[in-house]
């Protein structure tokens, strides 16, 4: 692997791409992630489709980094792509899930 890392990144029209070494794995990462690539003249244009909304994109770049990552792959995340992380809806339980209660035929709980 190279060196370099793959950069993603807002380009300048408000897109988010791809620059950077993407060997054939790396292009399939980014595949699974939902990026699109267009064959240019000087290589490939790797990048997300337009219009699906900013936390779709910053999601999805998210995820394709962490799984570029995971394949051992230098990532530079721009930091306007990181995703929200998930909102807390309730708060963790502090007591143990389980009480004493009294037998169900009324018979006294026995002692120890």
């Amino acid at each position: 692997m190279n060196d370099e890392p793959i950069r993603i990144l807002r380009g300048q029209g408000g897109e988010v791409e791809v620059e950077g070494p993407v060997d054939g794995f790396a292009a399939n990462i980014l595949k699974r992630a939902g990026f699109d690539t267009y064959p240019q003249l000087r290589g490939v244009w790797i990048r997300l489709p337009f219009d699906l909304g900013r936390t779709w994109e910053n999601e999805h770049a998210s995820w394709a980094a962490e799984m570029l990552a995971a394949a051992r792959y230098s990532v530079d995340l721009d930091p306007d792509l990181r995703a929200a992380p998930p909102a807390v809806s309730a708060p963790r339980r502090t007591k143990p899930a389980m009480t004493a209660q009294p037998p169900p035929d009324g018979t006294p709980p026995r002692r120890r």
